[in-house]
């Protein structure tokens, strides 16, 4: 078989991605071996090696101790949504980020002060070292979780206010602009980046991924009058999520 200029193993694993994603090795199916990869390209070891481990890093399939490599089953990915509208009288970041209204998620968070780093202090604009106010979240759909967040509030504009603790207090769980209008800080601009990279061995731990799966990272920052007033980093796994963003036309 004649690869042409592309690296061998390249074609290798896309000749088995494309069997893969048309059903020719539908989930749970044996990969063929080495040997037998090998044999039908007319590769080396090594080439069928790296094929393998092309398609183990893409999430496609999955080593089973003692018994080989296996298609993984492939989710059907769900919609993450994002928007700046939130309906009257508050609601949570998380029913916010969810495709369907109707869905009811749950979450555990953990709040402690910190201080800022140097990618967290450009980001808000303060100084390195200032304090800020740290929560870290992990959202759950039907029990099983599906997204990570940790932001990140000065204390410069929360300190010593009713809404200094995200999730407590009768604002707790109302959200940015929620909670900072109630101490006279009006929100008026979020940016998000969207960004995609292989997921730290304690996130996909916690999501359920493996070693070498993407997550998709939207960075978002609120601002007032100019001033970032909050910014975050959810973590969500490309597998299984989608963002869709829906933007107002003025």
């Amino acid at each position: 078989m004649t690869f042409g200029e592309q690296p061998a193993y390249l074609r290798v694993a896309g000749d088995l991605r494309k069997k893969i994603v048309d059903g020719a090795l539908p989930p749970h199916t044996r990969l063929p071996s080495q040997a037998r990869i090998r044999e039908e390209y007319g590769v080396s070891d090594t080439v069928a090696l790296e094929a393998r481990k092309v398609l183990m890093a893409e999430g496609l399939v999955e080593g089973r101790s003692g018994s080989g490599t296996y298609v993984r089953e492939r989710p059907v990915p769900r919609r993450v949504a994002r928007s700046g509208y939130r309906p009257a009288g508050g609601a949570t970041p998380f029913r916010q980020e969810q495709a369907d209204a109707s869905v009811r998620g749950t979450w555990e968070s953990r709040t402690e002060q910190a201080e800022a780093g140097t990618a967290i202090a450009e980001r808000l604009a303060i100084q390195v070292g200032e304090r800020v106010m740290r929560t870290r979240y992990l959202f759950r759909e039907n029990g099983e979780p599906m997204m990570l967040s940790t932001s990140w509030e000065p204390l410069a504009v929360t300190g010593r206010t009713p809404v200094m603790l995200p999730e407590e207090g009768p604002l707790g769980g109302m959200g940015v602009v929620e909670r900072m209008r109630a101490i006279d800080v009006i929100v008026d601009n979020v940016t998000e980046e969207v960004g995609a990279r292989p997921g730290l061995a304690e996130e996909l731990h916690v999501l359920g991924g493996v070693p070498g799966h993407v997550v998709l990272v939207v960075q978002r920052t609120y601002f007032a009058s100019g001033r970032p007033v909050e910014t975050a980093d959810v973590v969500i796994p490309a597998d299984r999520y989608r963002v869709a963003y829906h933007l107002p036309v003025k």
